[in-house]
């Protein structure tokens, strides 16, 4: 009896493991017809906070990039489901009009609008101490050193921020620091989000407490400017592999990661540390879009040979670039450079001289870590390929 009870239960075994193995193909073969009819599935993006808020598609944010970016970029990342940003710190009320103008002819898709608040005060001795420092470099190649203007660009007062009112932008961002409460309470009385950057997980809790709706936590990898302003110490600064899931554990607010991120793997490695979206410089610093010049473009193709640093010696405040002759000579950091942006000016006329004889001794080449992993495709281009890119890659880490 017990050997065939041992047969009937092996003979009942083989035909439920068939009868199972039949079921499972039946299954797998019902959602692979159900996803070819269109059924709906599963979330792509792990986090749709940011995506519900801007009503975008993809949680790609171009960086604004300062002076290396056109109407044209915003406008063509906007089309292809990201976030476009234009820079806004140097205009006039004026040419804030005229710029949104140009953007909003081609798109009425969500658009980001930045400002990075120049300095306040002023040291005559420094800025006299720092002509004289450079000036065995004036001499070399026979220029006069610069005037430094008497006046600098206005903060982002009452008479932007009404033209900012006035033009409604989805989100009005900022670099180092907030403007005054008022300012922000009118942006957010005409519906404006308001995102703002970190660089330590204090400045992000701080930035939540004063009420932006995002932070981007800015990772020491990142191009460009430090928005470094709870805090002067370089060393105090942490990589973005670091940062973003100690700035997500810390606040309530989405985090938008940045820094070293170019491609498809690095905004899934994003996604996955916690961050709502990605913010990409570097990456559209390639694009035909980006009006850089041709000695940024060079050092951009030759990145696999070139280093980046943070430096201040380039503009008087961090910020991360390629290593040049005088970044490497009178930096990488330097005391008592003028503040930001008259380390720019202070510059001028050995940048102009050196690039009409092809030289780059004297440029301010910023760019990200992630420099080497850029593609000169058209923004929009970019943009869809990046979403496509880190789309499958989410999809290989979560299969089974």
């Amino acid at each position: 009896m017990g050997g065939i009870k041992r047969r009937d239960l092996m003979r009942a075994a083989t035909v439920g493991a068939t009868a199972l193995s039949i079921a499972g193909a039946a299954t797998r073969l019902f959602l692979n017809d159900a996803r070819a009819q269109g059924a709906p599935q599963p979330a792509a993006w792990p986090d749709k906070r940011l995506l519900q808020l801007l009503k975008i598609e993809h949680p790609i944010i171009q960086a604004p990039m300062g002076m290396h970016t056109s109407p044209e970029m915003p406008v063509a990342v906007c089309k292809a489901g990201g976030l476009g940003s234009f820079p806004c710190a140097r205009l006039t009320a004026a040419q804030l009009r005229d710029v949104v103008a140009k953007i909003r002819a081609h798109t009425n898709k969500p658009l980001n609008l930045n400002f990075f608040d120049p300095i306040t005060e002023r040291n005559a001795a420094v800025e006299a101490a720092w002509l004289k420092r450079l000036a065995t470099y004036y001499t070399e190649l026979g220029v006069n050193p610069p005037a430094f203007p008497t006046g600098m660009p206005p903060p982002f007062n009452s008479e932007i921020c009404d033209v900012v009112v006035e033009l409604k932008p989805e989100v009005v961002s900022f670099h180092a620091r907030l403007p005054d409460k008022p300012l922000i309470d009118r942006l957010k009385a005409a519906g404006c989000l308001i995102f703002s950057s970190a660089t330590t997980v204090a400045e992000a809790r701080w930035l939540e407490g004063h009420g932006v709706d995002a932070i981007v936590a800015q990772g020491l990898e990142a191009g460009g400017h430090r928005g470094m302003f709870l805090t002067t110490e370089l060393a105090s600064q942490m990589g973005t592999l670091a940062l973003v899931p100690q700035v997500v554990d810390a606040v309530k607010v989405p985090v938008i990661a940045a820094g070293g991120i170019a491609d498809g793997r690095g905004i899934a490695a994003a996604l996955a540390l916690g961050a709502s979206a990605v913010q990409m410089g570097t990456a559209y610093l390639h694009c035909p879009e980006a009006p850089i010049s041709a000695q940024l473009r060079a050092a951009l193709r030759s990145a696999n040979e070139r280093i980046t640093v943070i430096s201040n010696v380039v503009t008087g405040r961090p910020a991360r670039v390629f290593m040049t002759r005088i970044v490497r000579e009178v930096g990488p950091i330097a005391a008592d450079v003028p503040s930001f942006p008259l380390g720019i000016v202070a510059l001028g006329p050995l940048r102009a001289k050196a690039e009409l004889q092809g030289s780059d001794d004297f440029s301010g080449l910023n760019a990200g870590q992630s420099a080497a992993l850029g593609r000169a495709l058209p923004a929009g281009e970019l943009t869809s390929r990046l979403a496509t890119e880190a789309l499958e890659r989410l999809a290989a880490l979560t299969r089974t």
